[in-house]
């Protein structure tokens, strides 16, 4: 009546610290498997809390759109490469 049934293939255990728990967590009988990091509102969380993996991921993501950008525009204006840079790059980078 009106609750939200869990997503069970979503759902993953997950240690955070240095000692490794070796508990294993069911839903509904299904056991959730453990990872060393994960995705949770496109942040990268891993298990020693560091951002290490998320800025790597985030870094990666912007050298991609910035060879994009290099790729797609045949001119080299430089004041549309800017903007298309601050708009497509920057912004990655700022906000995440």
């Amino acid at each position: 009546m009106g609750q939200l049934s869990i997503s069970v293939n979503k759902c993953c255990g997950f240690n955070v610290g240095r000692v490794i728990c070796n508990i294993s967590v069911n839903i509904n009988g299904v056991v959730l498997p453990a990872v060393e990091h994960m995705h949770d509102l496109e942040v990268v969380i891993s298990s020693d809390l560091s951002p290490s993996l998320h800025v790597s991921e985030i870094a990666a993501k912007a050298y991609k759109r910035a060879a994009l950008i290099h790729k797609a525009f045949l001119f080299r204006d430089a004041n549309i490469l800017l903007r298309a840079y601050w708009v497509y790059v920057r912004l990655l980078l700022e906000f995440n």
